[in-house]
C-alpha cells in the first residue's frame, strides 16, 4: 500500500488591504501571503473506495465538512477515480487562526493525491480546483511568497524577500478564534478599512525587496484589524507589546485571532518565548521561527 507523508504550512499576510465588496458576495482585495515554518501533517494512503478522514484532535470534524474531505471529493470527481483514500490529519497549528491551516490542507491534499494516483491533474486544473474550495487555497499549491487579489486565489508568486533573510517571526495565538464571516461582516462599520486604496501591496513589495526593514515594516496593513481589535482589544496591547520589544512590524494575520511580530533575528523572537509568557500569562499557543 503506498503511503504519502506532507508537511502542510500555515502562512501569515504581510498586508490585506481590502477594496470593496464585489457583486458576488465577496471582498476585493489585494494580499501578501507568506508562509511560516509550522506545520499540520497528512498522511495519505491508497485505501479500499471513498474518503476516509481521521484526525487527532477530537474537535475537529472529519466528515464533509472539513475541507480536507472536500478536497478529497473534489479531486476524485474530477478525475473519475473509482479508488478511494485513507488520510490521517496530525493538526499542530490551531484552529480559526488567521494562519490559513484549512485551506493548506486543502491544498496539501490536492496536491497529494495528484502524487498518490500518478499526476493525472495538470497544475491548472489543480489551481482551478483549489479556487472551488477556498480563497486561500491557491496560494499553498506553490512555495514562494505570493501577491493575490481577486478575493484572494489570483495567485502571483514572488521571489524571496531579501530584507527577511535574516529575520524571524513570533506568532502568538490567544486560545480564542474569529470568525471569518462575523470579520467580513462587521466591517462594513468601517468603510474605510473596508474600501481602501488600491496599491499598498506593490508598495510594500517594493520595500521588502529593496528597502529597509523599518520603512517596509511601517507598511505592514490587515483591514480586518479595524473590527477585530475593536472587539479584542488585548490583540493591541500585545502589538504595543511587540514595539516595545524592538519589533520591526507587528499585524494580526488574516482575520485573525493570531498576531505576529517580525524581528530582525531569530534569537529576539525566541527571546519571546519567555517574555511574553512572563507579560501575558502562560494560556494560548506561540511559536519563533525563522521566516
Amino acid at each position: 500500500m503506498r503511503t504519502l507523508e506532507k508537511k502542510s504550512p500555515g502562512k501569515v499576510n504581510l498586508l490585506l488591504n481590502i477594496l470593496g465588496k464585489r457583486p458576488d458576495g465577496f471582498h476585493e482585495l489585494e494580499t501578501i501571503f507568506h508562509s511560516i515554518r509550522c506545520f499540520d501533517e497528512l498522511t495519505l494512503s491508497r485505501h479500499g473506495t471513498g474518503v476516509q478522514l481521521t484526525c487527532n484532535r477530537v474537535d475537529l470534524p472529519t466528515d464533509r465538512s472539513n475541507l480536507i474531505h472536500r478536497a478529497a471529493t473534489a479531486f476524485f470527481a474530477a478525475t473519475r477515480i473509482t479508488d478511494g483514500v485513507r488520510i490521517h490529519l496530525e493538526k499542530h497549528l490551531p484552529l480559526a487562526a488567521g494562519l490559513g491551516g484549512g485551506s493548506s490542507n486543502a491544498a496539501v491534499t490536492l496536491a497529494g493525491l495528484n502524487e498518490l494516483f500518478d499526476h493525472p491533474l495538470a497544475p491548472d486544473q489543480l489551481h482551478a480546483l483549489a479556487a472551488t474550495l477556498g480563497s486561500d487555497v491557491n496560494f499553498f499549491l506553490q512555495p514562494q511568497p505570493a501577491l493575490a487579489t481577486g478575493r484572494g486565489e489570483k495567485i502571483e508568486p514572488l521571489p524571496g524577500f531579501p530584507l527577511l533573510r535574516a529575520a524571524a517571526f513570533f506568532l502568538v495565538h490567544p486560545g480564542f478564534g474569529v470568525s471569518t464571516p462575523w470579520a467580513y461582516q462587521a466591517l462594513a462599520r468601517f468603510p474605510d478599512a473596508q474600501n481602501g486604496r488600491p496599491g499598498r501591496a506593490r508598495r510594500l513589495i517594493a520595500l521588502l525587496q529593496a528597502g529597509d526593514l523599518a520603512a517596509a515594516g511601517r507598511e505592514f496593513y490587515n483591514s480586518l484589524e479595524a473590527p477585530v481589535l475593536e472587539k479584542y482589544p488585548v490583540l493591541a496591547l500585545y502589538q504595543e507589546f511587540f514595539r516595545a520589544q524592538g519589533a520591526q512590524a507587528t499585524l494580526m494575520s488574516g482575520s485573525g485571532s493570531t498576531t505576529f511580530a517580525l524581528f530582525s533575528r531569530l534569537n529576539q523572537a525566541e527571546a519571546m518565548l519567555e517574555a511574553f509568557p512572563a507579560q501575558f500569562g502562560r494560556s494560548g499557543w506561540l511559536a519563533a521561527v525563522p521566516v
